[in-house]
């Protein structure tokens, strides 16, 4: 079955899945913060590996103690799909093994 696009409200019900993550301009985003760039260099390490495994890729960006992570589908056209919440679950359960905080 092809990957469809979620509506709104689709969207809305699964972000209670997750909090910490939002959703504006048709992507998934959140940002992480660390007690230092070696823990925050080390989740995007993982991430990455994780999207190799997904074959489903997000926009990372590595500042030296944030990690901020923003998604959507380009193949439905940058719409935000079951794809990008399943990455984001996946980046949750790994997220605090690297000592991401919760504030």
């Amino acid at each position: 079955m092809a990957v469809q696009p979620l509506t709104d409200q689709e969207i809305q019900r699964r972000l209670e899945q997750l909090p910490g993550w939002s959703f504006a301009d048709d992507r998934l985003s959140r940002t992480y913060v660390f007690k230092g760039h070696p823990q925050a260099a080390g989740l995007v390490a993982e991430i990455a590996t994780i999207q190799e495994e997904l074959d489903h890729h997000s926009d990372l960006t590595l500042g030296y103690n944030k990690v901020g992570v923003s998604v959507n589908t380009h193949s439905v056209g940058g719409k935000v799909t079951g794809l990008d919440f399943e990455l984001a679950a996946r980046i949750e359960e790994i997220a605090p093994q690297h000592g991401a905080r919760t504030d």
